[in-house]
């Protein structure tokens, strides 16, 4: 068995909608999701017996059972004993706890590693099945490019792709914000609106905010697609952490195609239609918040998830 290089490309949330709660007490969601080039790298290498062995560049990536790469691993032997232990090894590059799926990511990889390592010939439907088993993000890291999810995120449509977007991203280094906490605390504020029936939820889709933006997407109209971003849960991360807030507004003064908070945050984007215009942002917000705490990257839009290094067959 040789090993094998990979690239798992962070995501972010173009549209967030909380349509209204479902019956295993997790939330009805739309959404759309949009691969971008800031990626963590794995190394995955076949180990003797059963062992699971887990390295990471970065000192605050756990390292045990609670690690998404280490329970993928574990999923796949559990799901096809008897191919042996990896030695997997990921060097991070997608900032953690920044709401960029950086964790589903590493175990998406792992799937589609062990996939290849072990010849299973897994389609990429029952790679997204096993990743649904693991987390609601993981089946879109896998497939990647730009998707709408229903259900809880798992339920995935390709979109056209939008791969000639760019997008700054923006995050201050020691803030984290609880994503239970983000959909428990809009719960409690919102939960009077909910769409709770089978039909008021479909009428919710069908009417709801993903309308516009979807639209914008199958005509390619960076513009449009800037005016229609949306994300529900803005309304309760920004008025309880003010420095996402201001980030936000100043990302959004210097004419972006369109700023968002993405996911539960705290990271914030601006979308751009050329690298020299998301260069100037990014520029330009180092200058307007000149804190060290401070982290900021140009990324482009990839219509890809989880792949080989290029150096890879």
């Amino acid at each position: 068995m040789r090993s094998y290089h990979l690239i798992a490309p962070a995501k972010i949330n173009l549209l967030l909608e909380i349509v209204g709660d479902r019956p295993d007490g997790f939330h009805e969601l739309v959404m759309v999701m949009q691969s971008v080039d800031l990626a963590d790298e794995l190394e995955l290498k076949p180990l003797g017996g059963d062992r699971i062995s887990l390295h990471c560049t970065h000192p605050q990536v756990p390292l045990d059972e609670s690690n998404l790469a280490y329970r993928a691993a574990k999923l796949m032997q559990d799901c096809f004993p008897g191919r042996g232990g990896v030695d997997i090894t990921i060097q991070k590059k997608i900032p953690i706890g920044a709401g960029l799926a950086g964790g589903s990511a590493d175990g998406a990889a792992v799937l589609v590693g062990l996939d290849l390592m072990w010849n299973l010939g897994l389609t990429q439907d029952e790679l997204c099945a096993l990743a649904a088993k693991l987390g609601s993000d993981m089946p879109f890291c896998i497939s990647g490019g730009t998707a709408l999810a229903l259900g809880r995120g798992e339920e995935l449509s390709p979109l056209p792709d939008l791969d000639r977007l760019y997008a700054v991203l923006a995050k201050y280094q020691s803030l984290s914000v609880s994503t239970p906490w983000a959909y428990q605390t809009y719960r409690h504020e919102f939960g009077a609106t909910y769409a709770n029936t089978p039909a008021a939820q479909q009428e919710r889709r069908r009417t709801g905010p993903s309308v516009g933006l979807l639209g914008a997407i199958a005509h390619r109209d960076p513009a449009s697609i800037g005016r229609s971003l949306h994300n529900d849960l803005e309304k309760v991360v920004l008025g309880h952490h003010p420095q996402v807030g201001l980030l936000r507004e100043k990302l959004a003064i210097q004419s972006p195609l369109g700023a968002m908070m993405s996911g539960s945050g705290p990271t914030v984007f601006a979308l751009a239609a050329t690298r020299e215009e998301a260069q100037r942002i990014a520029t330009q917000i180092q200058i307007e918040l000149p804190d060290p705490d401070l982290e900021v990257w140009v990324t482009k839009f990839i219509g890809r998830g989880i792949h080989l290094a290029e150096s890879e067959p």
